[in-house]
């Protein structure tokens, strides 16, 4: 053993003995140096508020039914994944990956419960459908005016449609839908672990992340601010519709449609429609658009 590791455990052991609890970093190295029980619990008590906020992110977006406990116990497995798999080395630090795998580990257990009704997929995938073809004719992000005009509906209803669908469009940055509406991938999942991916692996979730990158500059300008804010600032609903003086139920509007805009361009990626202009999209063929 050496002599600067004696120096830390009995600094630790100082600290333990004066009732003072050890920092992070002298968690860390004791954790690196032999992964007991001792110091990963102690670690998991220290990040335990990481679980604690984005349960309650979670959870403001979800309906009563849905247990905030089931939830919380998937945060933890997740930080203890994220506990055991991080690799400082990464350059990522250790907040930034377990707040992804935490996140994560919640989105999956959410799937499990099934939570979200078959008809609000079915309806969320119709929207996701009509605005693909929607913008493949006009060459842009269709408005929620021209969305209602092809829904054959009005705007209000498109507004309540919106709404409607929300349960399911909250987790989709992080579970990205194919054509067929399975999961195939997640954001989170960007995050490299190097214990665990491949070449291949890697590449694949950079495309994937240059793809929606892509997709984010064809927005408008405030549906890239709210999905910056919610994201990447990790305010809250209610802050966001704060500092754009509107309504959290319109901030969530706009956020549904934010995240529909980038699912139809990613199944339109997937069929090879992406880069068509919209007369060679309209040569294909016009097919009706979907409407619920």
């Amino acid at each position: 053993m050496s002599t600067g590791n004696c120096e830390i455990e009995e600094t630790a052991e100082r600290k333990e003995s004066r009732g003072a609890a050890p920092n992070a970093q002298e968690l860390w190295r004791h954790y690196q140096k032999e992964a007991n029980s001792q110091t990963e619990n102690a670690l998991v008590e220290r990040y335990l508020p990481l679980v604690r906020y984005a349960v309650g992110r979670l959870a403001m977006t979800l309906p009563e039914h849905v247990d905030r406990d089931d939830l919380h116990s998937a945060g933890l497995v997740g930080l203890l994944q994220s506990l055991r798999n991080y690799d400082p080395a990464s350059g990522t630090s250790f907040e930034s990956y377990a707040r992804l795998r935490i996140r994560g580990a919640m989105l999956d257990e959410l799937r499990k419960m099934d939570w979200v009704p078959r008809t609000v997929h079915e309806k969320a995938r119709r929207l996701q459908d009509a605005m693909g073809q929607l913008e493949q004719r006009l060459g842009r992000v269709p408005t929620d005016n021209e969305m209602a005009a092809a829904l054959k509906i009005s705007p209000a209803a498109y507004e309540e449609l919106l709404d409607e669908v929300r349960p399911a469009q909250f987790i989709c940055l992080d579970a990205v839908c194919n054509s067929e509406g399975d999961e195939t991938g997640s954001l989170y999942e960007v995050v490299p672990n190097q214990n665990q991916d491949g070449p291949r692996e890697q590449a694949s979730r950079t495309e994937l992340k240059q793809i929606i990158f892509e997709r984010l500059k064809q927005l408008p300008e405030i549906q890239r601010k709210v999905l910056a804010l919610y994201y990447g600032e990790d305010l809250h609903l209610r802050e966001i519709a704060e500092a754009f003086g509107l309504t959290e139920s319109r901030i969530c509007q706009i956020h549904s449609q934010a995240i529909l805009a980038i699912r139809s361009y990613l199944q339109r990626v997937e069929n090879g429609m992406a880069g068509q202009s919209p007369q060679r999209s309209q040569a294909a063929g016009k097919q009706p658009l979907a409407h619920s």
